[in-house]
Parts: structure tokens; sequence; C-alpha cells
């Protein structure tokens, strides 16, 4: 920072040639002593008149003005130097600053290893993606028909925390990533103690873990959620409720696609799903004057480059995520509004990968973030069809930091999942023709090899003019399966 003195010399320096400014004032120092001298004589001196006393004193004014006013500019010339030096060192502060903040990371290209941990439809449609940009992939699953397997270069069929495996991908994989939430966070803390980048960061996963932890991350943050209480036992139970009911009480890990969570509307009955959740520790979360239910999907770099897709609407159907419409029926601004808020909450976690931020839209026009998902997510399924760059790829290239790729919407579309109720009894196909006959509809397939009720098996995306048409027309193909 420049001292006061020195900003003042600045500022003779940037009002022109400051060496000339400094000769007069050198000059008008010495006009100054002399005229005091000459005063000084010519009232004091022995001279007949004031005039030829004056004259007499010229010379020695001149010689202590010169004396006094060359001393000042030696001491400007000096001043001078130093302030040009800290403003070099005010120019070059900036720069040691970023080069000590920003993370530069090499981009990692074609034909690297990567390594995901998690094998089913989210990893399965990665590995894809990355075997389609030049990559190859290690998938650690334990599952031996994990259906990320079909298409990976290697299948480590083993335990998340297996150590061998483990130790494998680190030697082999330029970067590790995950498919879902619930791997272990210390097996991603353990990979990346090694040195290979692991994104999202073990941190990052073990928030997105507990709902507890979530849910206090981001109101910390300054973004908004529902009133919640933890409730880790009985005991949190007792005191005033009346600003959670009635609510949701929802474990505070393993739950998704609705499991989990019981609605309460009363002490009482919280106390009685408490009890059916076995005790373990839970979140009760107000239930809010909803509209509907919206997701954003955003992708970091370890750069710090970021990049948003189109808010997606969600319906579900039994807790279970039935259709996604883009753009989503919703004001522009709320829309807007979700993607900052999802790079907000992307960048105080310092967060590298995609992630998805599930919002609830109040009747106010309000947002409150329902939950985050540290991964590519089924509402994002859409961008397969109706995005330049999909959600899979933005997670390749953010995890070998290159920049993230486009994400204009093409087209307004409609996803609609394939559950396995759609299956037959005996294990049956559906009635694929239909289907595969429009023109505008994609079909997607994870390759499962048994279909469940509530299980997913897949997915198809109808593009269409309007939002509307595309999900009447998603809707009328599904009661043709």
């Amino acid at each position: 920072m420049l001292t006061q003195e020195q900003l003042r010399w600045q500022r003779i320096r940037q009002h022109g040639p400051w060496h000339s400014i400094l000769q007069v004032g050198a000059l008008a120092w010495g006009c100054a002593f002399c005229l005091l001298f000459a005063t000084a004589q010519g009232l004091f001196g022995d001279a007949p008149n004031f005039w030829l006393s004056a004259l007499g004193a010229l010379p020695t004014g001149l010689v202590a003005g010169g004396i006094f006013g060359w001393a000042r500019w030696g001491y400007a010339l000096l001043e001078g130097r130093r302030t040009r030096r800290a403003e070099e060192l005010d120019e070059e502060e900036p720069k040691r600053t970023i080069k000590m903040t920003v993370k530069k990371s090499k981009p990692i290209l074609p034909p690297a290893m990567l390594g995901i941990l998690g094998g089913g439809q989210l990893g399965r449609m990665f590995t894809v993606a990355a075997k389609t940009m030049g990559y190859r992939v290690t998938v650690l699953d334990p599952d031996p028909h994990a259906p990320a397997a079909e298409f990976a270069d290697v299948h480590l069929c083993l335990p998340y925390t297996d150590p061998q495996a483990l130790q494998q991908l680190a030697q082999t994989c330029a970067a590790i990533t995950t498919e879902f939430e619930n791997v272990n966070a210390d097996s991603m803390r353990w990979l990346a103690k090694q040195g290979v980048p692991v994104c999202p960061s073990g941190d990052c996963v073990a928030v997105a873990q507990d709902r507890i932890v979530e849910k206090t991350f981001i109101r910390d943050a300054g973004l908004s959620v529902a009133p919640f209480i933890a409730v880790k036992t009985a005991a949190d139970l007792e005191g005033d409720l009346s600003p959670y009911l009635p609510g949701i009480l929802k474990t505070a890990r393993l739950g998704y696609d609705g499991k989990g969570q019981i609605r309460v509307k009363t002490a009482e009955e919280a106390h009685v799903a408490l009890s059916e959740f076995k005790h373990q520790p839970c979140v009760l979360e107000k239930m809010m004057p909803l509209v509907c239910e919206v997701s954003a999907i955003v992708a970091r770099t370890a750069s710090g480059g970021i990049a948003c897709f189109p808010v997606a609407e969600n319906e579900h159907a039994n807790g279970i995520l039935d259709v996604s419409i883009v753009p989503a029926r919703v004001k522009p601004e709320i829309a807007e509004r979700a993607q900052v808020m999802a790079q907000q909450l992307a960048a105080a976690l310092n967060y590298v990968g995609v992630m998805a931020v599930e919002f609830f839209v109040l009747e106010d026009d309000e947002l409150v973030i329902n939950e985050i998902a540290p991964r590519p997510h089924n509402s994002g399924h859409y961008t397969l069809d109706a995005t330049l760059t999909d959600q899979f790829e933005q997670q390749v290239r953010a995890m070998c930091n290159l920049a993230p790729g486009k994400t204009d919407l093409l087209s307004p579309v409609t996803m609609l999942n394939l559950l396995g109720d759609v299956w037959k009894q005996d294990g049956g196909e559906p009635n694929w023709g239909p289907l595969l006959n429009t023109p505008n509809a994609k079909l997607h397939l994870y390759g499962k090899k048994e279909a469940r009720p509530g299980r997913k098996m897949g997915h198809y995306n109808v593009l269409a003019t309007t939002a509307e048409l595309a999900l009447e027309q998603a809707r009328a193909l599904h009661k043709t399966l």
C-alpha cells in the first residue's frame, strides 16, 4: 500500500514532467529566501536607506534559498524512487494473491483412465460419456451385474472399502468420482490423500450424507431452507414443536426416493415416528405451502469454472421422481434465482464435479433448498437429448479440469422415468414399438437384469415445441407400454 506522502508524490508525477516542477520549486524557494533576507536587512541594516540594504542581502538570500530548495529537490528525487518502487509492489500484490489462492490444475486428457465408485445407471451413463470422449474407465462396484460394467474397461467387483481395490484405483486412475452419495466418504478422503484428484471431495459427500449436517451447512451459507430441528434423541421432541408442525420427520442418513420419511401433525405423532425409525438421528422439518418442486444442476471445475443447466420442474409419484419438465413452468426470475443459489452453494462447498440442488417453490414465490445430491441427478437426464452438453459429459469435464460445456436448451423437453412396474409380471419387456416409432422421443434403458416395482429401469425424453406439448405426449406414450 502507498503511504500518504507517496500518494502526494505520485500525483505530482501524474501531472506532467515532474523534474521541471521540482526545479521551479527550488527557484521559488530561493526567491522567497531572498525576499526574507532583503526585508530583514532593509529594516535593520546599516545602509543609508531600505533599498540599498535589501540589495545587499540578495546574494545571501539566493545562497540560503538555493541550498534549501535544491535539498528539497534531492529529497523529492529519493521519495520519487521510493514511490515508483511502492507502485510496482502495489501492482505485484494482486498477482501474488491470485497465485496463492487460485488452484491451477492441468487438464486430464484422453486416453487417461478415470475411476468411478458405483456402477449403477448413473455410473453407466458416465462411462458411456467418458468412453465417447476417448477416456478409459475403471468401475468399483460389488455387484457382478453392475450396469456400468458392460462398458467399463475395468470392473473391480469388490466392496467400496476394500483396501486393494482402493489402492488399484489410486495407482491406475488420473481422477476419481462417484455416482451416488452413500459411498463411504472416508474412502474418498483416503484416495485424495494418495494424490489423485477426487471429485466431489469426501467432505462434500459427507455433507450430503447427513440431513442434519446438510441443512445446517445450507442455512449457515446464507441460503434458505425450511424451518427444521435436529432430533438426535427423544428428548429433542420435548420442547415447543409448533414452529415445525405439521412437518415431516426424516432420517438423517440413507433416505432417498421418499424413503425414511413420515408426515406428522402433532408432537405425539413425531414420537411415534421416531420409534418407527428405531430412534436413529432425524430432522423434523416443517411442511411448507408448496406450489411445485424444481431442481438446478450445476457443474464446477477445480479452477472455478462453473455452468448451470436449465431448471427442471419435477413431479413425483409415491416419493419417486415421475417426470421432469423443462423449461420449468415457473416465473423466469424464479428459475434464474434457483440457478444463482445452486452456484452459490457450489462455491460455498468449494465443490468440484456435478451437483443437483432440489428446491421447493412456495406460494409467495420464495425458494427454499430441499436437499443436494453430489452427483448427476435423475432430473437431469433430459440433458442427454435436449442440451449440447449432457450432465455426464459435464461430470467428465469437471473431474478432468476441462472448461464446462455449453448448457443452452435446444428444445423444450419432458423426461419420464420407467420403473419396474411397467414390466410384465413374468419379466417380459414392455411394448416398445410406439415409443421407438415416435421421431421426437428418445429411449434410454439401463441394462438392469431384473425388473422390480419401484426400481428405475430406464427413462425416455420427448422433445416438442412447448413443455406442455412434450408432457402431454410423454404421458400418452407411457400408456402404450
